[in-house]
């Protein structure tokens, strides 16, 4: 999955290498900065801009720059063109910019659009004009003031209008650790993530699901625990902690990535992967007992060519003389298991 982080000329070099840091360990590529944040008005303003972009190219992190009409002036340069001498190859236009701007840009620049408030159709008429539109992609706002923010179901009708075209969809989540000033209340871009910003994992789901390409977390930094989270997202998978039962089970299992099969059922996760764990093993009838939310289960010999199947149940199942139960997710986890559809990865591990 793509995932990315966002930079701030405010956070300092020493901040800004550390998070780009763990943002490549993490698998991250994609990055976000905004040369027009009113209170990044610095003397040398222009000096961190260009260390900003130096971190970025050398850590290999693909990096789109929000600016305005004015954004070359503040610089010191004389037109928008002379990014590209540094470095810049996409840049997403907020403020200032006639039709004829956009046209003009879109031969040297990947264009980076608001998914919010442009219409596809102004996309077309860019197009008439000489746009090369092979070089547009859309990326919603986040939103630094409470209750401004969007909500999902409206991005989901927005990026699957903008998919049809064959746009490239970003978004934003927001941090849980080091906020962006100056309210430091979070950047996201559905307002109801503002209130669950620990859940970085669901957050992004929510957005993925929401035929979001890119998700990029819009705060400065967060938790460990959500870098290590993050990381499992950039290789495409959830990390599910769990209590074992099954000594034997469990050290066939664990650690190991596993793939929802795509058709997904409403009522169980089912691992494309497990069967081949246990091919050489027989699986006598064991623990066939009722099942939770978050039991884990294996199909017994009784299932004859479904033995070895993995299955993690999504709601309450009777006893199945033909299931064995061999764990359970921790309750904390549990939040996750609606995530995990239409072929996405799963690890189990033991808690």
């Amino acid at each position: 999955m793509k995932t990315g982080i966002s930079i701030y000329l405010s956070s300092g070099i020493e901040q800004n290498e550390e998070v780009i840091r763990k943002a490549r360990a993490a698998g991250a590529s994609y990055g976000f900065t905004s040369l027009h944040i009113p209170e990044e008005d610095y003397d040398d303003y222009k000096k961190r801009v260009v260390e900003l972009l130096k971190l970025t190219h050398d850590a290999g992190i693909e990096l789109t720059m929000d600016v305005e009409g004015d954004t070359p002036s503040k610089l010191g340069l004389s037109k928008m063109e002379d990014l590209l001498d540094y470095g810049v190859t996409s840049i997403r236009l907020d403020y200032g910019f006639t039709d004829e701007d956009v046209v003009r840009l879109s031969q040297n620049f990947n264009i980076v659009w608001n998914a919010s408030t442009v219409d596809p159709f102004d996309i077309r008429k860019w197009e008439k004009l000489g746009a090369d539109i092979d070089r547009f992609t859309a990326c919603h706002n986040y939103y630094p003031k409470p209750y401004t923010g969007l909500d999902l179901n409206d991005v989901r009708d927005t990026n699957k209008t903008l998919k049809s075209f064959g746009y490239t969809v970003s978004a934003f989540v927001p941090g849980d650790k080091t906020f962006r000033g100056p309210l430091n209340l979070g950047l996201p871009t559905i307002e109801d993530h503002r209130k669950t910003k620990d859940n970085l994992v669901a957050n992004m789901m929510d957005l993925y699901g929401a035929y979001t390409d890119i998700v990029m977390v819009g705060d400065v930094d967060i938790s460990d625990d959500n870098w290590n989270r993050l990381h499992d997202l950039s290789d495409g998978y959830i990390r599910l902690h769990a209590t074992f039962y099954d000594g034997a089970g469990a050290s066939r299992i664990s650690g190991n990535i596993n793939h929802e099969r795509p058709d997904s059922s409403p009522y169980i996760i089912r691992s494309q992967e497990s069967r081949a764990y246990f091919k050489d093993i027989n699986i006598p009838v064991v623990n066939s007992i009722e099942c939770t939310e978050g039991t884990i289960c294996i199909s017994n010999d009784e299932y004859l060519r479904y033995k070895g199947e993995i299955e993690i149940c999504r709601t309450r199942r009777s006893a199945d003389s033909k299931v064995n139960v061999i764990g359970q997710i921790v309750q904390d986890d549990l939040k996750y298991l609606p995530y995990i559809k239409n072929g996405m990865g799963f690890v189990i591990e033991e808690a």
